[in-house]
């Protein structure tokens, strides 16, 4: 499986951030702000995995994860979810729908690349 990502977030630090720690370890990072759009941007890239915000312009994370899965093309997708919001019925909702991972900003560099590339390597 290659090193190709797409980050979906609206937030520029969080975009720059991630796509640094990601960029750095040799992945390639694609970006896409704008949850209306986000599955036709997804299914034009074609990333190894997905990061996902919760909280999206358009677009809940929620509703586009439920269109990931529910995509014959995309349903075995890896997805990160992130939330700034990091209750328990946030968590639970996303595992529900169908989040490999689960992760709550602020998160330490360490642990998002540790994160990525487990879920990649299976």
């Amino acid at each position: 499986m290659g090193k190709h990502v797409l980050l979906i977030e609206d937030e520029p630090n969080i975009i720059e951030a991630i796509s640094f720690i990601l960029s750095r370890d040799g992945w390639r990072v694609d970006t896409h702000s704008n949850g209306q759009t986000a599955l036709a941007a997804l299914r034009d890239k074609s990333p190894d995995m997905v990061i996902l915000d919760v909280m999206l312009p358009g677009m809940s994370g929620y509703d586009i994860l439920r269109g990931i899965r529910d995509d014959p093309a995309t349903a075995e997708l890896p997805v990160l979810m992130l939330t700034a919001r990091g209750q328990i019925k946030d968590r639970e909702m996303a595992e529900r729908i169908g989040a490999d991972k689960f992760m709550t900003k602020p998160f330490s560099n360490a642990e998002m690349l540790e994160t990525v590339r487990a879920m990649v390597a299976g």
